[in-house]
């Protein structure tokens, strides 16, 4: 099938994927900052960037010296680092760089230790109080300022898009250079998860991206899954909650980072499928008899290494902010 038929197939089969593909897909920003500064200044917005981290020293200076550019701009307001523990130098570098640091494990203590990524992102909404929240993750190794302006711009353009979802060229990274192959738990677990049961998401290209444009006061309005189930539950949530139309995605172009290991993905995994299991569930699509078994068994060689990958699920922010 010629890439044209196959374009044909998707019209016929699925014309309103082909429809929001259209209007809702987002090119790299090129058009520089006056249009968003005026669009900024015209809404009364205010802009901040958040970056989780945990033992990022490598590459953290270089972001937040890129963000800060966009800060001497007017275009970003704040640039927050929320560590949650690093053990080298993430934290001093950042501050160096500018950036507020904040300690994941400060922000609302009472709901125990910190659970990973998305529990990182949840606790931020304590401190980044600003209009429009950027998260991007702190492991880019060709950070430009363009990750957060292309991003930020539908928000700021389209003030009926609630949040906007990063997508990218993800390569590997090899010893003889970039290689083809990255995206593995998204091509391998989420697409076909997605495609079966929500089938209206399937035209994003990055389901489980980790870089993100929302609106906070729709932030606050929803659960956080912890740990790497977050990307997917927020999708679901978001949707569920606005409908599609109030959702975008923008091109970041190449996005080359650190690479997990096969038996760290598969750990991701596990935690993407409780995450949609138990979205399945709580829609009421599905009721599951026992309780999930957490762990994961691993293997290397022949000996089996056994690990928990429970998720928990935060309440919206605005409950507890609010009280």
């Amino acid at each position: 099938m010629t890439a044209k038929n196959r374009l044909r197939a998707v019209d016929e089969a699925k014309p309103a994927l082909r429809r929001w593909l259209g209007t809702h897909t987002f090119p790299r920003w090129t058009a520089g900052l006056e249009e968003l500064l005026r669009a900024k200044a015209a809404l009364g917005s205010s802009v901040c960037v958040c970056l989780p981290a945990l033992n990022e020293a490598e590459t953290i200076g270089t972001i937040c010296s890129s963000v800060q550019n966009l800060v001497a701009e007017g275009l970003v307001d704040e640039l927050i680092v929320v560590d949650s523990g690093s053990v080298d130098a993430t934290a001093d570098i950042a501050a160096a760089r500018g950036a507020r640091v904040v300690h994941a494990s400060t922000l609302l203590p009472q709901f125990g230790e910190v659970a990973g990524k998305g529990d990182v992102m949840w606790r931020s909404l304590a401190v980044c109080d600003h209009d429009l929240i950027v998260w991007v993750d702190s492991d880019t190794r060709n950070f430009d300022t363009h990750f957060v302006t292309s991003l930020v711009a539908p928000l700021l353009v389209h003030p009926d898009i609630t949040m906007v979802k990063a997508f990218y060229e993800r390569p590997l990274v090899a010893p003889t250079g970039l290689v083809e192959g990255g995206a593995r738990v998204t091509e391998l677990v989420a697409r076909p998860l997605i495609n079966l049961v929500w089938p209206e998401l399937s035209g994003f290209i990055q389901p489980l991206s980790g870089e993100y444009a929302i609106r906070r006061n729709l932030a606050r309005e929803v659960p956080f899954l912890t740990g790497y189930a977050v990307d997917l539950g927020l999708l679901i949530d978001v949707y569920v909650l606005y409908g599609l139309e109030r959702i975008a995605q923008a091109d970041l172009g190449l996005r080359v980072h650190r690479n997990q290991s096969l038996p760290a993905l598969g750990r991701m995994a596990s935690q993407v499928l409780q995450g949609a299991l138990r979205k399945l569930e709580e829609s009421g699509r599905m009721k599951l008899v026992d309780d999930l078994d957490t762990s994961i068994v691993q293997f290397a060689g022949r000996e089996p290494n056994v690990t928990d990958v429970a998720i928990e699920q935060r309440p919206p922010m605005g409950s507890i902010l609010d009280r």
